[in-house]
């Protein structure tokens, strides 16, 4: 098996040196730029969501290993156009992936500390990006088997080192189901099933609103206040809107879901008080079955 090691600009911070090792068994990719150590992080995380999407038009804006929107569109610049709506302030540096071919209109909504990564570019938006420094990534590996290419999760600590298979677990017709009184239109139920997939992939405590197939908040890593910080960032736009958590949330959390006129909740489990009162509020109430927690 060929192995290479290919030069990043840095680690996590600048004074750490960095490189990244390659072989046959990783996706097939072309680098028109330079990449730091977050970079490579942010799109591995970048294509773990927008290849649970990968027969649409999808566009994820990611910094760091945070996930900051995520947006389906008739195209990716209408898809585009929603992450930007949806955070515009982590957009100006984020790391930018799509499901789709790039072109110049897409391109030139960019900013120079962007960078962008697509399975194509048309040549003018190449063209564009070159004379505008900005660094792109192309994905030669079809984003329908990009799964496949999942390892197991390796990580070193000073008590051994720990091995995890990928979470390949994906949304069960068995599990899935709507426990309340009201039930969900055919758009709310396409609407949880793509805040829940958007779920799977942030950090733990995860709450994801969104609605018409884009999130309008991402919150993760907190504990206590995920729901409150979710609606908060998402305003006026959680109206209607379905909250997705990846843990199970309680009357307190419901209540304030209802002061932000959520309408549907799609949780991993929902006893039998959280329900009466969802049902007491007009909120869907749709369980999974399984959790999906991502330190």
């Amino acid at each position: 098996m060929n192995c290479k090691n290919l030069k990043i600009s840095s680690g996590e911070n600048i004074f750490q040196k960095a490189y990244i090792e390659v072989d046959e068994s990783n996706i097939d990719y072309e680098i028109n730029g330079e990449l730091s150590y977050v970079d490579i992080l942010a799109i591995s995380k970048g294509l773990r969501v927008v290849s649970e999407f990968f027969d649409v038009n999808a566009v994820v804006s990611v910094s760091g290993v945070d996930v900051n929107s995520v947006a389906l569109g008739k195209s990716i610049e209408e898809a585009l156009v929603k992450v930007i709506e949806s955070n515009p302030l982590e957009y100006m540096s984020a790391i930018i992936v799509s499901s789709s071919e790039v072109d110049s209109d897409v391109v030139k909504r960019l900013k120079n500390t962007n960078k962008i990564v697509a399975p194509n570019f048309t040549k003018n938006a190449m063209e564009y990006m070159e004379t505008q420094g900005i660094c792109y990534v192309k994905i030669n590996t079809p984003l329908k088997d990009y799964k496949k290419y999942l390892s197991e999760d390796i990580k070193i600590t000073p008590l051994g080192v720990l091995h995890q298979a990928p979470n390949m677990k994906e949304l069960d017709k068995e599990t899935f189901k709507v426990v309340s009184q009201q039930k969900p239109s055919v758009e709310q139920i396409e609407d949880a099933v793509f805040a829940w997939k958007i779920a799977k992939h942030v950090r733990t405590h995860a709450i994801v609103i969104a609605k018409d197939l884009h999130t309008s908040a991402i919150s993760q890593g907190m504990q206590e206040t995920s729901v409150e910080y979710a609606l908060d960032f998402s305003c006026d736009m959680s109206k209607d809107s379905v909250l997705a958590s990846d843990k199970n949330i309680s009357i307190h959390d419901l209540n304030v879901a209802a002061q932000g006129r959520i309408a549907l909740l799609i949780v991993p489990f929902a006893d039998s008080n959280l329900v009466k009162t969802a049902d007491k509020y007009g909120i869907i109430v749709i369980e999974t079955g399984f959790t999906n927690i991502l330190y």
